[in-house]
């Protein structure tokens, strides 16, 4: 075996150690554990999230008869079996009718719990585009053109969020508004830079930070704001203007009822990454978990560190493996097939050409990657020798075609969480090098 189907067998490896550090059951039976769910006359479980059904999964078999009832919504395909919690199985990321119905049942849910019973939340990533209940008069065909906007603008996740909120009736802490004054425990599988509880899934049960104002900041900012369907406009302007309640803010009294808590994070996940990468043998470095900006820029700056240690030994000597976690954006510049993390590895592909024994590997812990089957892909030094025509499969953000071609993209099919991407540079013993 040569020194980069060996690196590419260890990417793989270590990226397997990240997803079971990630699995989201540990954390939700650990969490109900610590509970005393005696005080409750009934316990109502609702939330939503890529990793929904793992989680409720946990759930019951820590609540079992308890649980009253219980529905989430999740991606096609993500479930898992379950006997007392129903799974509603509906788009990601553009919402369509199927989470809108099953968005106002979960509103009903929380609407119709009272003071003595429990409203537990499962969120995970996903969650936002996965609880879409527009705000009259805006239609889903209307809420989905403003998703495709904004995830074709490379606005932030953050950003992305904050425009949501405003134009739902669910997200930014009315959730919980809806459950007053019925006890509400959330649980958060974070998908975030930062972790912050108003972001992860749009934030249903958390109190909101973001205004109308900042929404409409974000639509200008990307110009977009004259491009988004009337109704959304006027909605937004209307809220600018305080002609329609905000979302609840922090200290509003809703929330002395509520419990936000975060079980898993992409932090927990590099850690994990970190530590079997040493046990593989390499000098391991976290760079980051909180990387986040322009994919192809952010993939330029990965490969200037693969370079920098092949010539230089900096900041690492082979065999060296760099890890760093997060959640980039891509601006669409084509109408091709990819994702986030398969448009980074062919990015990086593209710089790293003809540097022996270096490995590129990116992938999304979710196991999808954009609108494709894969979580990501793999590349190595000698891939645009394979295929030289990687730039201009990159200029038309074809990324999924280019690597299927090659056999190099990483399909695991759902994997029951979400926490963000992972991303792993390795450079083995170089030639000359003593081991």
């Amino acid at each position: 075996m040569n020194i980069e189907t060996k690196l590419r067998r260890q990417a793989l490896a270590i990226f397997k150690a990240a997803l079971r550090a990630a699995n989201p059951a540990g954390g939700v039976a650990a969490r109900l554990a610590r509970e005393d769910f005696s005080p409750y006359r009934r316990i109502y479980i609702v939330g939503a999230g890529k990793a929904a059904a793992a989680m409720a999964r946990a759930a019951e078999r820590a609540l079992g008869h308890r649980i009253t009832a219980g529905l989430l919504n999740v991606k096609y395909g993500h479930v898992a079996p379950l006997r007392r919690i129903e799974l509603n199985e509906c788009g990601h990321p553009v919402p369509d009718q199927r989470g809108v119905d099953g968005a106002r049942r979960i509103a009903e849910i929380a609407a119709g719990a009272g003071p003595d019973d429990l409203l537990l939340c499962l969120i995970s990533g996903g969650a936002s585009a996965l609880l879409p209940l527009p705000a009259d008069p805006i239609t889903l065909d209307e809420k989905q053109e403003v998703s495709k906007l904004l995830l074709a603008s490379g606005a932030r996740i953050h950003e992305i969020n904050a425009v949501r909120k405003h134009i739902s009736l669910i997200k930014g802490g009315q959730l919980a508004r809806l459950a007053y004054p019925a006890r509400v425990l959330s649980l958060l599988l974070s998908d975030v830079i930062g972790d912050d509880l108003d972001t992860i899934g749009s934030g249903p049960t958390a109190p909101d930070a973001s205004t109308f104002a900042i929404a409409r900041a974000i639509l200008e900012k990307y110009g977009i704001l004259r491009r988004v369907p009337a109704s959304v406009r006027r909605r937004i302007e209307r809220g600018c203007r305080s002609g329609i309640p905000e979302t609840p803010k922090p200290g509003d009294a809703i929330f002395t009822r509520v419990r936000n808590v975060v079980i898993g994070s992409n932090r927990l996940a590099v850690d994990a990454a970190a530590k079997r990468a040493r046990e593989l043998g390499f000098r391991t470095l976290v760079l980051s978990t909180f990387v986040e900006g322009e994919t192809r820029e952010i993939a330029r700056m990965h490969a200037a560190i693969a370079k920098e240690i092949v010539h230089t030994g900096r900041p690492l000597k082979p065999p060296a493996c760099v890890i760093t976690g997060g959640e980039t954006t891509v601006t669409l510049r084509g109408d091709g097939l990819g994702g986030r993390n398969q448009e980074f590895v062919l990015s990086a592909a593209i710089d790293i050409a003809g540097l022996r024994n270096v490995v590129v590997f990116s992938a999304g812990t979710d196991g999808t990657d954009g609108p494709t089957d894969a979580a990501g892909a793999i590349a190595d030094g000698r891939t645009l020798a394979r295929d030289p025509r990687a730039p201009a499969f990159l200029a038309r953000n074809d990324a999924y075609r280019y690597f299927e071609a090659l056999g190099d993209l990483i399909v695991t099919g759902p994997t029951g969480t979400n926490v963000m991407d992972v991303r792993l540079i390795l450079v083995g013993e170089q030639a000359g090098e003593r081991p």
